[in-house]
């Protein structure tokens, strides 16, 4: 699978995780995979597991870029588009900072509202430049 699929297969998982919190990461991968055959690899599992791994410093960084916006005012796809691509920004130095966020901004514009995308990106661009991959 190319990555922009395995990019959208991992939101799809984060999403999930987003709106389902009673289940855990395993629940929700294992139910993914051989309930529906949602397709992953190496990434996928990396970016989901990576998140979870990793919660709290990517919500904290995140929470951090959210200049003038309160979390419960935030969608769930947008939620799983910054936990994507902040994962990618904080631990995947091998993707460049402008391809992580110019695939939230793709994601946020196939699976949000019209106006979500502006939003994604400046809170990915906060992101990259506390992270200092601007």
């Amino acid at each position: 699978m190319n990555r922009k699929t395995a990019r959208e297969n991992a939101f799809i998982l984060l999403f999930e995780g987003a709106s389902k919190n009673d289940e855990t990461a395993e629940e929700i991968f294992d139910k993914a995979t051989t309930v529906r055959s949602l397709e992953t690899d190496d990434y996928v599992k990396n970016v989901f597991f990576g998140y979870y791994e990793n919660a709290r410093a990517i919500e904290e960084c995140i929470e951090k870029s959210l200049i003038g916006w309160a979390r419960e005012r935030i969608s769930i796809s947008s939620i799983a588009i910054l936990r994507l691509a902040t994962y990618e920004l904080m631990f995947m130095d091998d993707i460049p900072a402008k391809v992580s966020i110019n695939e939230g901004i793709e994601l946020a514009k196939r699976y949000d509202d019209d106006k979500a995308y502006s939003f994604v990106n400046g809170v990915l661009n906060r992101v990259a430049e506390d992270l200092g991959r601007k």
